[in-house]
């Protein structure tokens, strides 16, 4: 009896105790709300307004003078394995909207929303716009992206070293393509704004480098730009083999590659600067050969794009 009327007091001082608590109340505010586009006629997603004593109508939802945040898609390697990869895009001050691993699973990691600035491009610039990561969706591709060493020896400590990329396995660009392509239809991307993070820093970037499958992924799964054969073929044999040096001629060069997109200043002589922008442009657009020298190849394909896609 002793115990049984223990258990009923302590039962009582609980259920007092817990009646004198003020009720938990969890008020969650929902911004994303679906609504119907009157121009599409379709639903979708918008982030709104939610005010206590007003009411945010639609019903003349959306405006005409708008467009899409995202113009550009950029490519990334890591440099890093799958966990440290993970690792540095979500707990340190850089980030992708996705990350695809080189495993062979079907997995794509998702880091940032898409309606979010992620921190993947840095200081960067494509055509008249600088910072990049305004207006763009970052793809990071699991990759160890180089190593360097002597030609001959294989020395990574001698002077004259050369920079050895590694592939992209197949099940890793099939991923990447898929993703790209529905990034790209959703947000209307133009093919010259698909590119690779070199393009877009080439002073100091090299991913996703040479080996990256830029041809495949054009011809496979309309992505990206690409120039034509024929009209290559064509500027081929106009190349100025006898002016290639004269200061006019590096200036019309240099003024291509800004037609073009890249960010290059107009010196008149073949600079580190220029350089780097025609490594970068090789990395892309001419991957047998990726030595910074402005050849007739290299620049035939510069003016075949520029023909296609810039004027």
């Amino acid at each position: 009896m002793k115990n049984l009327s223990f258990l009923i007091v302590l039962t009582f001082f609980i259920i007092t105790s817990c009646a004198s608590q003020p009720p938990k109340i969890i008020k969650e505010v929902v911004r994303d709300t679906v609504v119907i586009n009157k121009i599409t006629e379709r639903y979708e997603s918008a982030r709104i307004a939610k005010l206590d004593n007003y009411k945010i109508s639609t019903s003349h939802y959306p405006a005409k003078g708008q467009d899409e945040r995202i113009r550009f898609l950029v490519m990334h390697y890591t440099a890093l394995d799958n966990e440290k990869s993970l690792n540095v895009l979500t707990q340190q001050e850089v980030s992708s909207h996705y990350l695809v691993p080189n495993d062979r699973t079907d997995s794509i990691f998702v880091l940032v929303d898409e309606t979010k600035r992620s921190w993947h491009a840095g200081a960067s610039y494509w055509k008249n716009v600088n910072n990049i990561n305004f207006s763009s969706i970052g793809i990071e591709i699991v990759n160890f992206g180089y190593s360097t060493a002597d030609p001959v020896s294989g020395d990574p400590d001698l002077a004259f070293t050369q920079r050895n990329f590694y592939d992209f396995p197949k099940n890793q660009i099939d991923k990447v393509a898929e993703l790209a392509k529905d990034i790209i239809d959703r947000y209307n991307i133009e093919p010259v704004n698909v590119l690779a993070h070199s393009d877009v820093a080439p002073q100091r970037k090299h991913d996703p480098g040479p080996k990256f499958p830029w041809k495949e992924l054009y011809t496979k799964h309309q992505i990206g730009a690409w120039y034509e054969d024929a009209q290559k073929n064509i500027f081929l044999g106009q190349f100025p083999y006898a002016e290639k040096d004269s200061t006019s001629f590096i200036l019309s060069v240099q003024q291509d590659f800004e037609k073009y997109g890249y960010e290059i200043q107009k010196t008149g002589i073949w600079d580190t600067q220029t350089q780097k922008v025609i490594t970068a442009f090789q990395y892309h657009f001419r991957p047998e050969r990726y030595d910074g020298i402005l050849d007739a190849e290299t620049w035939a394909i510069l003016k075949a794009l520029i023909l296609k896609y810039r004027s």
